[in-house]
């Protein structure tokens, strides 16, 4: 059971880093479902204060991800059509470009989703459309970062009480 546990942890805190760029997957919290694996084992004594500052952490990455980029998109003088235009960008970036269209998709989309409401105000949508950008690329950075930091975590804990 717990070779189970701790290949299913490594699983799932690798997923959380594919996570900080999927937006269906919370790349944090799935990176942290994957430590309270690695505890759950009998290999790993229980720490109970580190799994309540991670999940803590990870779940205030969660949130703030929603809030970034809205902040920067509004912040550069964006509405909520290209915040729309940007979520929408990302997936349809995601589907036809991969990987470029994780930074490509949410700027075009919040370019086009800001022309929508507002066809004669290029610049306007373009200064948004950046905004929109600079927000979802430090929500990708911070949800990167956390998710890496886990799985060294993880990788420490395995080093240490399961080699």
């Amino acid at each position: 059971m717990d070779l189970v546990l701790l290949f299913s942890g490594i699983l799932l805190a690798l997923l959380g880093i594919a996570g900080s760029f999927l937006p269906v997957i919370p790349g944090p919290i799935t990176s942290w479902l994957g430590l309270l694996l690695l505890h759950l084992t009998d290999w790993v004594p229980m720490d109970k204060n580190f799994l309540i500052v991670t999940f803590a952490i990870a779940l205030g990455v969660f949130l703030l991800d929603y809030i970034i980029p809205m902040l920067g998109t509004k912040q550069f003088g964006g509405t909520k059509s290209g915040m729309i235009g940007s979520t929408i960008g990302l997936v349809i970036g995601l589907l036809f470009l991969g990987p470029l269209g994780i930074v490509f998709g949410p700027f075009l989309g919040a370019f086009a989703g800001e022309l929508s409401q507002n066809p004669k105000d290029k610049k306007m949508a373009l200064k948004s459309a950046l905004g929109s950008l600079i927000g979802f690329l430090t929500g990708v950075f911070l949800k990167f970062s956390v998710s890496l930091v886990y799985v060294f975590f993880l990788v420490r804990i395995c080093y240490q009480f399961v080699l």
